[in-house]
């Protein structure tokens, strides 16, 4: 297993998870009757925010669309760092070790507050980078 595919199947992994992740949030139906409580009162109580007017809602899908977006910036960032493996591993630095301790942190966060199928995809990416970032740490100038 080279850092480079790696690299690119945590790339793959990444944006399959901010497809799932976009897919979740913005499809999620409330299975109970508190659940449909709390859904309708996110998207009709009314904050005063700047200028605007936002709902609890609103807020939700503006942060779920941000984490889509960050999900498919690692994607780029991993498949970018694939390439720099592959014609100059030297220039990834510390990057690749900084990049793994994110994924670290996103399999704690996912555990904590999430199901499963984020934990998972979490962990996949982590041991991807990782095991990427350790390979290219032994590659010699």
């Amino acid at each position: 297993m080279t850092a480079t595919l790696l690299y690119r199947i945590a790339a793959v992994v990444f944006v399959l998870f901010a497809a799932g992740h976009t897919v979740g949030f913005l499809k999620f139906k409330p299975a109970n009757a508190e659940g449909v409580a709390v859904h309708d009162a996110m998207n009709t109580v009314r904050l005063h925010v700047g200028s605007g007017k936002l709902t609890y809602g609103d807020f939700y899908r503006g942060f779920g669309l941000f984490c889509t977006l960050y999900l498919l910036f690692a994607a780029y960032l991993a498949w970018f760092l694939g390439g720099l493996a592959q014609n100059n591993p030297q220039a990834i630095g510390a990057l690749g070790w900084v990049f793994f301790m994110l994924q670290l942190a996103s399999i704690i966060v996912s555990w904590i507050y999430f199901l499963p199928p984020p934990v998972i995809l979490s962990a996949l990416v982590a041991v991807c980078t990782g095991w990427a970032a350790w390979l290219v740490s032994a590659v010699k100038p």
